[in-house]
């Protein structure tokens, strides 16, 4: 099938250094026709595209950006393996015209693999703002390839860049000429020696630049090592291990090494070529960079302009992106509505097995999913700005020298930010963030350390908790006035300790589960530019379907079985007929004080009618604009809405008859929830989950857990947003909110009220172990995704568990042993 593909259509691949507007360029060729997953086994993105150019299809590959194509970060092996193994018809090496001589190095390399290269010298209007003058023909000349100069944000050149294209495609392998280096007498003999010894072998030469391979053995390069061991026979390995051995042993006693003599020719070649081919003004002024440089990477500032980008990042992010969420998940949220309704209920105690498990196990997991999409937009959008602006590459300037020293990296600062460094964030998009790191140890260690972080899914719970562990009101005071929130002060201090926490438990881990030394830490402070809108909103709407494709299915099938443990065993038939007539009677005594039988209105006494004209209530009460007749049958959307709007008529009278049944109806509502609620409860303290609660206790009660808790706990795996929920539920709290959320003020009452032998240093276990609670699913699946593996997943469950535990029974018995 590929066979027939390469035939059928040409192949080009991308490559160039970050920031060199390759992303733009890729933009440029194939527009919308695009599409974006990752390589399989990584997590470096995959942007594939096509265009069609003089009648001929040609497919576009954007290779990850990467500096050199040595083996130290994912980016460099998928960019290397992707042009040895896949073969492109051609090469487009993208360069910054503004900063030519950095490129070069990396453009020697790909022209010693002998592959068709086209070279396309981009931001040449930057270039000549500065007074750069490329000349090309010489350039050309040093090269021996092709060179289109482009202007990729604006679109200037695309169609000499096509023009190119189509006439490198034509030459094919005949319009590849010869380059090689001066790498000194010694090193130049050792290349082509080795290039002999592999050319022995007919696969590697068919296959390899027999020269670039030479050149990657002499630098020690373990993918290089990799393939000689698989494609070699006989005695190559070994003669070509031998050989180079011999000669490092030459070399180091002269004080050299292969790698560093290759290093130092290929950066004055590039010297001499920039010489040669370039013209630069004599005197060139400070940039428009460079002054932003003299503030935002200020000794003193730089930290305080840092934490300010953070906090208006953080608040876009989170606190607006949480906002747009809230406002868009009504709509969302009709998704289940929508599902329930395909179903016949026929109470709001009981449904169907199979409704119960599309709404509430199916559904309601995808629904939980999609209530972060707006979140991850405006995350993504923001991070997108950070990158294609050049500041990313700032903030971890500033910060890696000091989270190196814990094994992490500059760059995870933002990840641990949206995380939850402070109390409030949210660890997928923590998680999702470590993409722009190019550090595998670095990244694998901030991915595993995300589960520390305090999620906004957690705050309710700690406000419960911290509200039973210190009285409201209880601060420092000066004049009457409070200086001192304790608890707020409290919740701070949570989010320090687990911060400080997170940086221990990753230099614990660096130093035995991520063992290894970190990749080479090359920072390019890249030039300044302004992010296009276009830019920013198409690789936002790139990452979030990437996100919505890989978790969605997952989520929904793990919710499932969540579902399962929850509902099972069920609460047997005599319960249910009980409940049931429970109901049967509510509703009967709802018409008899209503006063409704025998009128119109009596048709609206069944369930779903009651549960449309409360819903409608809210709505009106929030002042939404409501079109019922699209919805109910005609003869009955006009009683609907006037009991909603208790009996209240267009011209100001009130029909007495609706009033009454709006009356009515609120006491009944509250039987029903008082109904629900008992259902609940016995489901849950029945259910699987509450049988594993129960068996839980001997063990949980070391670290002050009952069973109530362990249940709470065990349901709340799926996502921590509902751990305040089945607390509610376990401690009988009748009213919710308006969003549906139980009440803290009366699920703190009733929690004090249950557990009357719960002292400080019982709040204060569970508040810790919750501190490192594992993450919720969503965020288990996101970390197995990022890291394709099972096994880091799961370890980022379970680590946090054990620790927690350890930590919370350790407190416990030793603050109640001190207290006695």
């Amino acid at each position: 099938m590929s066979e027939v593909k390469k035939k059928r259509n040409k192949l080009i691949a991308l490559a160039g250094q970050p920031n060199c507007g390759k992303s733009t360029t890729f933009n440029l060729l194939t527009g919308a026709r695009q599409h974006v997953a990752n390589y399989p086994g990584v997590t470096v993105e995959k942007k594939e595209g096509k265009y069609s150019y003089c009648g001929e299809k040609i497919e576009v590959v954007d290779l990850p950006g990467t500096y050199s194509l040595t083996s130290y970060t994912q980016e460099e092996r998928v960019a290397r393996d992707f042009i040895l193994l896949e073969k492109p018809d051609l090469l487009v090496a993208i360069v910054d015209g503004s900063n030519l001589s950095r490129h070069l190095y990396l453009i020697f390399q790909l022209l010693e693999m002998r592959l068709p290269l086209l070279l396309c010298v981009n931001m040449i209007d930057i270039a000549q703002r500065r007074g750069i003058v490329i000349q090309v023909e010489k350039l050309k000349a040093a090269l021996g390839v092709e060179i289109i100069l482009l202007n990729a944000k604006e679109s200037r050149g695309r169609e000499d860049l096509k023009s190119a294209i189509n006439r490198a495609l034509a030459a094919g392998a005949e319009g590849v000429r010869d380059f090689a280096l001066d790498y000194g007498a010694e090193l130049n003999t050792a290349v082509a020696e080795l290039s002999a010894m592999l050319g022995e072998n007919a696969h590697l030469q068919q296959d390899f630049s027999l020269e670039w391979l030479a050149l990657k053995l002499l630098e020690n390069d373990s993918e290089a090592q990799r393939l000689l061991a698989l494609h070699a026979v006989g005695e190559l390995e070994q003669r070509v291990t031998a050989y180079i051995a011999e000669l490092r042993e030459r070399l180091q006693a002269q004080k050299k090494l292969p790698e560093k003599i290759i290093a130092t020719a290929r950066y004055k070649r590039s010297g001499e070529i920039i010489d040669t081919c370039v013209q630069k003004p004599e005197k060139a002024g400070r940039t428009l960079t460079d002054r932003i440089d003299a503030v935002v990477l200020h000794r003193v500032f730089a930290p305080v302009f840092l934490a300010i980008v953070l906090y208006v990042f953080y608040q876009l992010a989170m606190t607006f992106g949480t906002y747009a969420s809230d406002s868009l998940f009504p709509y969302i949220g009709m998704l289940k509505v929508w599902a329930a309704e395909l179903f016949t209920q026929t109470d709001p105690l009981r449904s169907s097995l199979l409704s119960s498990l599309v709404v509430d196990g199916l559904v309601g997991g995808i629904v939980a999913i999609l209530y972060y999409v707006p979140l991850f937009f405006i995350l993504f959008a923001l991070l997108a700005l950070m990158e294609d602006s050049g500041y990313m590459a700032r903030v971890a300037f500033i910060l890696d020298r000091i989270l190196r020293y814990f094994g992490l990296h500059g760059q995870s600062v933002l990840p641990m930010i949206l995380g939850g460094v402070v109390v409030g964030g949210c660890a997928v998009p923590g998680v999702m963030a470590t993409r722009a790191m190019k550090d595998e140890k670095a990244r694998l260690l901030t991915i595993l350390i995300m589960p520390l972080m305090n999620c906004l899914a957690k705050l309710p719970f700690f406000v419960l908790m911290v509200g039973l562990l210190i009285p409201a009101g209880a601060g420092l005071y000066v004049k009457g006035f409070m200086v001192v929130d304790y608890q707020g002060l409290t919740l701070f201090g949570l989010s320090v300790f687990t911060f400080v926490l997170a940086l221990l438990i990753a230099k614990l881990f660096s130093k035995t589960i991520i063992k290894g030394e970190s990749a080479p830490f090359v920072m390019e402070l890249p030039v300044y530019h302004l992010p296009t809108v276009s830019g920013v909103l198409r690789r936002a709407v790139e990452r979030v379907w990437v996100f919505l494709k890989k978790i969605v299915t997952v989520v929904a099938v793990v919710q499932v079985g969540v579902w399962f443990f929850v509902t099972f065993p069920g609460i047997g038939f005599k319960q249910e007929a009980d409940f049931d007539h429970k109901l049967q009677a509510a509703q009967e005594t709802l018409v008899a004080t209503a006063g409704i039988k025998g009128t119109p209105y009596a048709a609206l006494a069944n369930t779903a009618s009651l549960e449309r004209i409360v819903d409608l209530g809210q709505v009106l009460k929030d002042g939404k604009p409501v079109n019922v007749a699209e919805q109910v049958p005609a003869q009955q959307a006009g009683m609907l809405l006037l009991v909603a709007n208790n009996g209240k008529l267009p011209d100001g009278k009130v029909d007495k008859v609706a009033k009454r049944f709006a009356k009515a109806l609120k006491k009944y509502q509250r039987e029903v929830t008082k109904l629900r609620i008992a259902r609940k409860k016995l489901q849950i303290d029945d259910s699987f989950a509450g049988m594993i609660g129960r068996g839980l206790e001997p063990v949980s009660q070391v670290a002050g857990f009952n069973w109530r808790m362990n249940i709470a706990i065990i349901a709340s795996f799926a996502a921590k947003e509902s751990l305040v929920g089945t607390l509610g539920t376990i401690y009988s709290v009748e009213d919710k909110d308006a969003s549906g959320r139980h009440s803290s003020e009366k699920l703190s009452a009733s929690l004090a009220a249950t557990e009357t032998d719960w002292g400080v240093w019982h709040k204060l276990a569970i508040i810790l172990f919750i501190a490192m609670f594992p993450p919720c699913l969503a965020t288990i699946i996101v970390i197995k995704n990022e890291t394709a593996s099972w096994k880091y997943a799961l370890f980022a469950f379970t680590y946090p568990i054990v620790f927690g535990f350890i930590l919370a029974a350790l407190v416990f018995q030793i603050g109640t042993r001190l207290a006695a």
